[in-house]
């Protein structure tokens, strides 16, 4: 199998999630640093203009989403297991819950701690990812609200972690990355919001000592040079009759935020995937991946 690489930057609190995911598979990979805000010269030959972060390659194939690349990750490295016990459905409903519910309201909790020392430009940037302002003036005059919704979803989990050690019993699971992505990326700057749950903050803990696998950092100018050497694997095409024809010419675009749209010819369509081949002059040929739930597929 050619070698996992993700394109991530440490702050990612989605790219925590995909790494605590290679950090339960024990797995060696390569790390490629992105810049936190536009642009990204050495990203977007690859994605095609698909800016969301953070990005898995393997040779020339390209997996978009954190879901999709945890179940990428599972298909090619069966053991141990994100879904121990065969409890796919329940982890990955647990997972679309964290992250749809959740998110926002751990954004805006931490942003309205650090809204500060947040880089330059970077509200501008988000703003134009998500579609909406980045104002940190009205994040802290929404703060209760924000803190209250976020600790009345967190009651959940510190109830089921009572008597457990991951949320589907002794391993963890992908419900767990997806859970803790959220819990930590509000836990930096606001450990006290933690720290009143004892349930979650020790699993926090339990999944923190998981670690991250064994990265090892390259650039991605030599991430563009694995792609444009490769060629896509080869796959048996789904033909799932609810969308366009294969061959014909698509759009692919995010139905919450990262709405850019990513043009290619649609070569693969499952009930729960999209595949795309597309071609860069840095990279060749590519085949994109997406997950079907949280994605828009129209005729290009």
């Amino acid at each position: 199998m050619a070698d996992i690489i993700l394109h991530h930057y440490p702050l990612s609190p989605y790219a925590e999630k995909a790494r605590t995911a290679l950090g339960i598979k024990r797995a060696a990979w390569r790390s490629v640093i992105i810049p936190v805000i536009m642009p990204k010269p050495d990203l977007m030959p690859l994605t095609g203009g698909y800016r969301k972060t953070p990005v898995m390659q393997i040779g020339a194939d390209v997996y978009c989403d954190t879901q999709l690349i945890l179940r990428e990750l599972e298909r090619r490295i069966p053991e141990p297991s994100l879904y121990p016990g065969g409890n796919r459905g329940l982890a990955d409903g647990i997972a679309w819950w964290a992250e749809r519910n959740l998110f926002g309201l751990a954004v805006g909790v931490a942003f309205a701690k650090m809204g500060d020392v947040l880089p330059p430009g970077f509200a501008e940037d988000r703003a134009k990812f998500s579609g909406r302002e980045l104002n940190v003036e009205r994040l802290r005059a929404a703060e209760p609200r924000l803190l209250a919704d976020y600790r009345a979803q967190l009651a959940w989990p510190e109830e089921t972690l009572g008597g457990r050690a991951f949320l589907l019993g002794d391993r963890p699971s992908t419900a767990d990355c997806a859970l803790y992505h959220m819990v930590w990326f509000v836990r930096r700057p606001r450990p006290e919001v933690i720290a009143a749950f004892p349930n979650v903050s020790a699993w926090a803990d339990r999944m923190k000592n998981i670690g991250h696998g064994t990265p090892t950092e390259i650039n991605g100018i030599e991430a563009l040079a694995v792609a444009k050497a490769a060629t896509p694997a080869p796959f048996t095409p789904a033909r799932d009759p609810n969308g366009p024809a294969l061959g014909s010419t698509v759009t692919v675009a995010a139905d919450d935020s990262g709405r850019d749209p990513i043009t290619g010819e649609l070569i693969s369509l499952s009930p729960d995937k999209i595949v795309i081949r597309r071609s860069d002059p840095a990279v060749g040929e590519v085949h994109q991946h997406f997950p079907r739930v949280g994605f828009v597929l129209a005729a290009g």
